[in-house]
């Protein structure tokens, strides 16, 4: 079983949230908090596997959670579900740890799947979020250093994964093995010293989009 915490200052949003993990398999709340505080209690308490929460909360933010869960939990998956729709506060999630980014107007399948996809190790961005940062694209240029250091190919592959999708899905968008993903995100994370999959979305957010 996944082990959820929900940390949300609204109880309404904690009890839909719940009835929603209630209803998936292998998914089950360990724990619930309205605060900055209660939130980290409860991942003292409680050792959950996955944090849903806001961005804003009592006594701090979830940004300050991102930082405190993962030093407490260094395994501590985060998905954050936000009314935010603004991209800057989906790259400061990123840049902080975060794992997934899903607006409150998704429907119930929308998150039930980005639940298991963050559970399962993968990052997770909001559809809405995604058209976003394909219309900053247009028009800005990628760094120098990446430019000489990436080859086109890692490039694409680069920006998919920082859209969100799975090494399977950017094998059968790209028509390549998953094998030749892994090897040329592997070799992405030597040429430019990165050792996480989230270091890889926050730079590709920094300097693709």
């Amino acid at each position: 079983m996944v082990r959820i915490l929900l940390v949300d200052e609204q109880p309404i949003t904690r009890r839909g949230l719940r009835q929603v993990i209630e209803e998936q398999e292998f998914l089950e709340v360990t724990g619930e908090a309205g605060s900055l505080d209660e939130a980290l209690e409860a991942v003292k308490s409680t050792g959950p596997d996955l944090a849903v929460l806001d961005i804003s909360l009592g006594g701090g933010s979830g940004l300050d959670f991102i930082t405190a869960g993962k030093k407490l939990l260094p395994h501590l998956k985060i998905l954050v579900f936000t009314a935010h729709e603004e991209v800057r506060h989906l790259r400061q999630v990123l840049s902080a740890g975060g794992d997934g980014y899903l607006l409150k107007r998704a429907t119930e399948a929308e998150l039930a799947l980005a639940l298991k996809a963050v559970a399962r190790g993968e990052n997770y961005i909001d559809p809405y979020m995604t058209r976003d940062l394909l219309r900053d694209v247009t028009g800005k240029e990628s760094a120098k250093k990446e430019s000489m250091v990436l080859s086109s190919r890692q490039k694409e592959i680069l920006k998919m994964v920082a859209l969100g999708y799975t090494d399977k899905q950017i094998a059968e968008k790209l028509f390549i093995s998953v094998k030749t993903v892994e090897s040329n995100k592997a070799r992405m994370k030597e040429k430019l010293n990165i050792n996480q999959r989230a270091e890889l979305v926050q730079y590709a957010l920094d300097n693709f989009f």
